[in-house]
């Protein structure tokens, strides 16, 4: 299995378009099943260095509308994963998307504990230019330090996420 290269880039301000454009694609296949479509992660927080790939929530009410989610996904070229471990957050995969930005892409109920984690965590760094300023020179210094490692670039920057965590009010 070929290991995948760790990247961090500066922020880009194109992660906020591109973002937009998945979302477009998503509201109009779900529009009247799901609540929002939510840019998580680091590319939806300005200033911040981050893989160049968009991390996606999409909220829906409750877990009575998912099976058709998964259907209306499935025939724009999305294929469901499960879980992935992590209640709440449904994970989907896609192959073949060239018009759209590299993205992972989940669903959530609102009352997901995983959806609350991802949006608090990042309009706690969207407030805190000093938070983002440590947070992305970790990451770069794990990516320099661990280029074909993503576990161990996970584990570099572990420690700074949970005292952002605890900053944030968030539990490990």
């Amino acid at each position: 299995m070929k290991k995948k290269r760790v990247i961090v880039e500066p922020y880009n301000s194109k992660w906020k378009t591109e973002f937009e454009d998945i979302k477009q694609e998503i509201e109009k296949e779900l529009k009247d099943l799901i609540i929002d479509v939510e840019h998580v992660g680091s590319t939806a927080v300005e200033g911040l260095s981050a893989k160049p790939i968009i991390d996606i929530d999409i909220i829906i009410k409750d877990y009575s509308v998912f099976s058709e989610v998964v259907n209306r996904l499935k025939s724009i070229g999305y294929e469901h994963e499960g879980d992935l471990g992590i209640k709440d957050r449904e994970a989907f995969c896609y192959n073949d998307k060239p018009h759209l930005q590299k993205h992972h892409l989940y669903v959530c109920p609102q009352n997901s504990d995983e959806l609350r984690r991802h949006i608090v965590f990042r309009d706690y760094l969207r407030s805190n230019t000093k938070a983002v300023e440590r947070y992305s020179k970790i990451k770069e210094e794990a990516a320099r330090l661990y280029p074909d490692d993503i576990d161990k670039y996970i584990a570099h920057k572990s420690s700074c996420i949970a005292e952002l965590y605890l900053l944030c009010g968030l539990d490990e």
